[in-house]
């Protein structure tokens, strides 16, 4: 028999990172998973309201998520593993939406990529200084 962990980590200041691992054991499984997501630890960017730059939607197997930003004041408006994700991640302000399934990990998936998706500023200047905007 074999035990499956998955762990979410984050800092709450934009560093969110998720870790799957099977083990004999549950700590190995856990130790294992830590590691992983320590990892796969990627910055996400954080507008000043505490919600996300601009809306998008993303697609993992059958998990459809929609990321809409809100105003500051709003709060988090997510639900089961999304929310989870998002509040690790460091967002307050944030709408957000679960589409065809119901697997939190898959849910929890699909919000991770959608966040590592996102463009930060730093690209936009680049494109600015030197790129199709030149």
């Amino acid at each position: 028999m074999s035990f499956r962990a998955t762990i979410l980590v984050g800092n709450k200041k934009g560093k969110i990172g998720v870790g799957t691992a099977k083990g004999p054991d549950v700590s190995v499984a856990v130790k294992k998973a830590t590691n992983e997501a320590y990892k796969n630890m990627f910055t996400t960017p954080i507008t000043k309201a505490n919600t996300v730059p601009y809306a998008t939607q993303h697609k993992f197997k059958s998990a459809v998520i929609k990321l809409i930003p809100a105003s500051a004041g709003t709060g988090l408006k997510a639900g089961s593993a999304v929310r989870a994700v998002l509040e690790l991640a460091g967002y307050e302000n944030m709408l957000s939406k679960i589409i065809g399934s119901n697997n939190k990990l898959n849910n929890a998936i699909a919000t991770i990529q959608a966040l590592s998706k996102y463009k930060h500023a730093d690209f936009f200047n680049n494109m600015r200084d030197g790129g199709a905007f030149k």
